[in-house]
């Protein structure tokens, strides 16, 4: 996707690997490599940064609405589980452009459901246990299923074992990564 344009405001970003968060200045140029899950990652001289769909204003984009609108009011509906895969499609590692369910990292998804409050259980690795990203893309997780109308809690654990291989990889994932 390249496609350079100019900051305009300031806007905090993520610094990747790293994963530490870092100050884009408003007029900095930038270059984003991808736009997936509604987020950015972008390459400046300063490295590459990930941008949350949040400010995505200040790249001269439409900021993203979730998609479902939570009204405390409403209805208690069941959680499908199919509806958290689909929530963990829209999740990607801002280096991969493949979202983290193809990608292999999803281990386990558990709903269960204490008194009408349904509470999503997630155990997901990282292509690397030295990623520093890990925290930003299990809260990006957690917030997508969050976004689900009927889930109350979400809990988006980095588990370790077993390590992640490319082998995990979904066939659509490395149709999308030409490894097939």
């Amino acid at each position: 996707m390249d496609d350079t344009t100019t900051l305009l405001r300031d806007v905090e970003a993520t610094l990747i690997p790293q994963g530490e968060p870092f100050t884009l200045n408003e007029g900095t140029p930038v270059v984003i490599t991808h736009k997936l899950g509604g987020n950015f990652t972008v390459t400046t001289h300063n490295g590459m940064f990930r941008i949350s769909r949040e400010n995505a204003d200040a790249l001269g984009y439409e900021v993203e609405t979730s998609s479902s609108s939570k009204d405390s009011d409403a209805p208690k509906g069941d959680v499908e589980i199919d509806q958290v895969w689909e929530a963990l499609r829209q999740v990607y590692d801002p280096e991969i452009p493949v979202n983290i369910v193809d990608l292999g990292l999803v281990y386990n998804v558990e709903i269960t459901d204490s008194s009408g409050d349904p509470h999503v259980q997630v155990a997901m690795t990282l292509t690397a246990p030295g990623c520093g990203m890990g925290p930003v893309i299990a809260e990006d997780a957690e917030g997508r299923i969050l976004s689900i109308e009927a889930v109350e809690t979400a809990n988006v654990e980095i588990v370790w074992d077993p390590p992640w291989h490319q082998d995990m990889i979904s066939e659509e994932g490395k149709m999308q990564l030409g490894l097939i």
